[in-house]
């Protein structure tokens, strides 16, 4: 049985995933143990749409890989691409629509645009809370979105042994209005 550093990490890939280990496995790390360009992409309290977009000076896009709704939640499990098509972010998100304006759901739900342009363009109030690193091993799922052959991760029976070339990514909390809206996994690809 899997045990998570974070709850909010294994409630997020709960989310979409019966088998963690499909998508990742994760070890929670400090910011000094991110390489540069990790540090520079996830070690911050702001938007990755804003910042994945500085870093490779290129609009990103969304594409929703699956999602779920209830009549409190929307969930949905993203990849952002740049304009390219090359993937630079998987990511889990879980927003609690009682605190959004019904055209900011609306918006969302539409599937059209990354999470942080909705918000950006819709005047909301964010403020996005940084909560834990994590240096992450790719599982099949997360080598097929970004590309990586599976022969990246190395098994020995069930168990994964790290690849020469993990991953980083973060567990964020953004607060529309105060309020805390927005739960994130955000996996980054340099």
């Amino acid at each position: 049985m899997t045990r998570w550093a974070n709850p909010d990490l294994q409630s997020l890939v709960d989310l979409f995933y019966e088998e963690p280990a499909s998508l990742a496995t994760f070890a929670e790390v400090r910011e000094s143990d991110l390489p540069g360009d990790y540090r520079r992409l996830l070690s911050h309290n702001a938007h990755m749409t804003v910042t994945l977009e500085e870093y490779h000076r290129s609009q990103v896009n969304v594409d929703v890989l699956a999602f779920q709704r209830t009549d409190t939640h929307y969930s949905r499990k993203i990849v952002l691409r740049r304009s390219d098509g090359a993937p630079v972010l998987f990511g889990v998100v879980r927003l609690s629509l009682n605190f959004l304006p019904v055209p900011v759901q609306s918006a969302i739900e539409s599937q059209e645009k990354p999470l942080g342009r909705v918000l950006i363009e819709n005047n909301i109030l964010r403020n996005v809370k940084l909560l834990s690193l994590w240096k992450i091993v790719s599982g099949p799922e997360l080598n097929s979105i970004f590309g990586v052959s599976d022969g990246s991760l190395l098994s020995a029976g069930a168990e994964a042994k790290e690849c020469e070339d993990p991953v980083y990514g973060r567990t964020a909390l953004i607060y529309c209005d105060g309020l805390p809206a927005v739960e994130l996994l955000e996996i980054a690809k340099v």
